[in-house]
């Protein structure tokens, strides 16, 4: 029996099985949930050995991490799968009307409703059932595969990047493929080449040591919230440039493969901004919207905090402003150093009438890896062969950190082929799976060592 023919045979078995993933409510966010966390790590561990994998739970200062590998074979090489188990709140529970229990799973309309099953049980589950195929009818595997999962992705993967670093010598292998993000549509299947990077700051204005009254005291003394006002407005030109000097130093053009590429995707301007009732789009000029929110840094406000906010009016100046800010990072950009620039380029038009603090959040680095390598090349093959359609590559606007630090630690780029389809609501109620994209994302991973192979 060829390995596609057991997962007919097995696939509503299979689903069964994900269904009791699925139930464990594996919030690793929610301390309430500790024990479901540890919980979901042991029944995932029997899983895999059930699967026929050499599996083991490791415990971490959070939550566990578990290890499960097939029989090894020193002559053949060795790839990674990495996923995580743990799962977004799912508040409102209000909005959930697929399933009336975020962690009672549903089978409607084609998908699979419930907390976890597009981030990241589901995608998940693909590369196991797949390896299971292989393994249960006897045939080649042509690598070793190590599969990686953790419970702390939905937290910053706290603990992760201490353990590969710790178990770098036994976690060495040719790639990571990650399957936890998504695709265009079932008829443009994509890999992921390209994340970026993201950095965090406050940035905090105090002009009086205190509220004044605005009748006795305006018209003598700046108002913090016009200074702070002024300041962003002149972060960007009319055109949709950052003017942080040195904020574009390291960015490289888009290649024509890529851009040809990205013409492939279905998008279309007028059908995004009806989605943002929008009646016109605006970014940096030269490049299109799919190339603006995926391949160019920016430069976000995300809140504005000044004065009185309660009702009615209350006529003062406030003492101080501040602003939450974030960028997103390019390739070749590193987060360190766009933090420097920007704080630098802040305090430098800061007037004196107002003293400037500014407060660093977190950061992670871009990740890129070359489009047109055979590996990547080999995954388009393995889509197209599941699939049935021509796949693409594209580039995401937002970051997966722990993409970076399997680079570092393990000197090993990553295959993301995400399953997941744009309406699937990942971290919002009504979360679903596709079950065609299951069925497919299995058949892909089954194929994928074919292709790699070769």
């Amino acid at each position: 029996m060829k390995p596609l023919e057991y997962f007919n045979k097995n696939r509503n078995q299979m689903l069964e099985e994900l269904k009791e993933f699925l139930r464990i409510p594996s919030v690793s966010a929610q301390p309430e949930h500790k024990e479901d966390m540890h919980r979901c790590a042991e029944w995932l561990c029997n899983h895999c050995k059930e699967i026929g994998l050499d599996t083991k739970i490791h415990q971490t200062k959070g939550h566990p991490i578990v290890v499960a590998r097939t029989p090894h074979n020193a002559s053949k090489l060795t790839y990674m799968v990495y996923g995580h188990y743990d799962v977004q709140p799912v508040e409102p529970l209000e909005g959930w009307t697929k399933t009336k229990n975020p962690f009672e799973p549903v089978v409607a309309d084609g998908n699979i409703y419930g907390r976890g099953t597009a981030d990241d049980k589901g995608q998940l589950f693909t590369h196991l059932k797949a390896v299971e195929c292989i393994l249960k009818t006897g045939s080649e595997l042509p690598f070793n595969l190590i599969f990686l999962m953790e419970g702390e992705e939905e937290i910053g993967s706290e603990n992760l990047g201490q353990f590969l670093e710790s178990h770098a010598e036994e976690l060495r292998c040719e790639a990571v493929v990650i399957s936890d993000t998504g695709m265009p549509s079932i008829s443009c299947p994509a890999v992921t080449y390209a994340l970026r990077g993201v950095l965090a700051l406050e940035v905090i204005l105090t002009g009086p040591d205190r509220d004044l009254h605005s009748g006795i005291h305006g018209g003598a003394v700046h108002n913090p919230a016009h200074v702070l006002c002024s300041m962003l407005a002149s972060l960007h030109d009319p055109q949709g440039r950052v003017t942080v000097p040195g904020f574009y130093n390291e960015v490289e053009n888009l290649t024509n493969y890529e851009r040809e590429q990205f013409q492939k995707l279905p998008f279309s301007d007028e059908s995004y901004k009806e989605s943002l009732s929008l009646k016109e789009l605006f970014g940096e000029e030269g490049y299109t919207t799919i190339e603006r929110r995926s391949s160019r840094p920016t430069l976000e406000v995300n809140g504005l905090t000044s004065g009185y906010q309660g009702t009615g009016s209350k006529t003062i100046i406030p003492s101080v402003a501040s602003a939450k800010i974030t960028c997103r990072l390019v390739p070749n950009q590193k987060a360190e150093v766009i933090m420097e620039r920007v704080s630098k380029h802040l305090k430098n038009i800061c007037p004196a009438s107002a003293s400037i603090e500014i407060m660093h959040g977190h950061g992670g680095d871009p990740y890129i890896v070359d489009p047109t390598s055979s590996k990547v090349q080999a995954a388009l093959r393995a889509l197209q062969r599941a699939f049935k359609a021509e796949p693409t590559i594209m580039r995401e606007g937002g970051s997966i950190p722990i993409t970076i630090e399997f680079k570092r630690k393990l000197n090993a780029d990553a295959l993301l082929i995400g399953f997941s389809l744009p309406d699937d609501n990942a971290h919002s109620p009504n979360e679903k799976f596709s079950l065609e994209c299951f069925d497919k994302g299995v058949a892909t991973s089954v194929y994928l060592w074919e292709e790699l192979s070769s």
